[in-house]
């Protein structure tokens, strides 16, 4: 229930179309913001990925409502790394700011990967899903590594 609270305020806030600036007040706002992004985006690679190892059935109605999720949920996060939210609770390296080019195209990649999942799950074919799946993995992990603590 919690989780579906959030996801519905965190979808609302995409259909408000405003900058990030007008929405966090303060850097801890927009922290807090791309935490809950990422735990949901968790989520939804968490129960994919088991599906996709056999550690639960694979249910083909579900993985689409989790690659469904995660292309809406994947385009979220990085409007909540605003100058001045390098400081406090976070594990985001300096290098995002310092380096934001690189930082803004690793997340589309992760964004058009995540996409490109949601496509994949529609046709039930765990081959083309589970390829779909990796390369959206590695689209996390890529940007983890560079700019993740």
């Amino acid at each position: 229930m919690r989780i579906t609270l959030l996801l519905t305020s965190l979808l609302s806030g995409l259909a408000l179309n405003v900058q990030a600036s007008s929405i966090f007040e303060k850097p801890e706002d927009a922290i807090e913001y791309r935490k809950a992004a990422f735990q949901l985006i968790r989520y939804q690679i968490g129960d994919m990925g088991d599906m996709l190892k056999g550690k639960v059935p694979f249910d083909a109605e579900r993985f689409k409502q989790r690659a469904n999720n995660a292309a809406q949920l994947s385009a979220m996060p990085w409007e909540a790394f605003p100058a001045g939210s390098d400081k406090g609770a976070t594990d985001a390296l300096p290098a995002i700011w310092s380096d934001r080019a690189t930082f803004d195209k690793k997340a589309q990649a992760f964004a058009d990967y995540a996409q490109k999942l949601s496509v994949a799950a529609q046709s039930g074919d765990k081959k083309i899903i589970g390829a779909a799946f990796k390369d959206w993995a590695k689209g996390c992990k890529d940007c983890h590594n560079s700019f993740k603590d």
